[in-house]
């Protein structure tokens, strides 16, 4: 996906002087809202990591949360194939429609599917990191037959919780199986998008 590299790129002719801008939860995927942005607003969010508009209404550079508190915090910026429109992924601090919704179409911000993206990424991340600070890495140091091994224990536990009743253990090791799993896949160098694609392949 394009970065914006040159806010001089940006068309802003089209519209006297503003853009569309699509604010999307980086987490969830979900479109939040849709607002638009002059050149002084997508300056001003840049330098402040708060998303900024311009108020067509008030005439204005508006902060989104300046009065609520539910700021939108900036991950990224990406300008669509013709530089006149934004996608601006963040980080929302509370619901993001003024009337109290999480969304401005009345939509609930959850995806929890889209979480395992970010949970890949989480992974990734702390495999870097020293054995010392991170479980996710110290179990990498030990290599991949470790990390398979912790897999299969997790397994395991969960068919021993599957024949119980305890729906929150079954629920809470199937968690530690899937995120060893995840763990696995990343040794291996891969994701679930390619264990998907391989269910989608068959299903055809």
């Amino acid at each position: 996906m394009r970065q914006i590299q040159d806010i001089k790129a940006i068309d802003f002719s089209k519209e006297d002087g503003l853009v569309p801008a699509i604010i999307q939860d980086n987490n969830t995927g979900k479109v939040l809202m849709l607002g638009y942005m002059n050149e002084a607003a997508l300056e001003q969010t840049l330098d402040s990591g708060k998303v900024t508009f311009f108020s067509r209404s008030k005439q204005r550079l508006w902060t989104k949360g300046e009065t609520s508190e539910n700021f939108l915090n900036l991950v990224s910026i990406s300008p669509d194939c013709d530089q006149d429109a934004l996608l601006v992924k963040v980080n929302p601090e509370g619901p993001t429609c003024h009337l109290g919704d999480d969304t401005c179409w009345e939509e609930s911000n959850e995806n929890n599917l889209q979480f395992l993206g970010h949970l890949t990424e989480v992974i990734k991340e702390r495999r870097q990191k020293s054995p010392e600070e991170s479980y996710v890495a110290r179990l990498f140091s030990k290599g991949i037959n470790k990390v398979a091994q912790k897999v299969g224990e997790e397994a395991v536990e969960v068919v021993i919780e599957a024949k119980d009743s305890d729906d929150n253990l079954f629920l809470n090791e199937s968690a530690d199986l899937l995120f060893h799993y995840m763990m696995l896949l990343e040794a291996k160098g891969f994701t679930l998008n390619d264990v998907i694609s391989v269910l989608k392949e068959r299903h055809k």
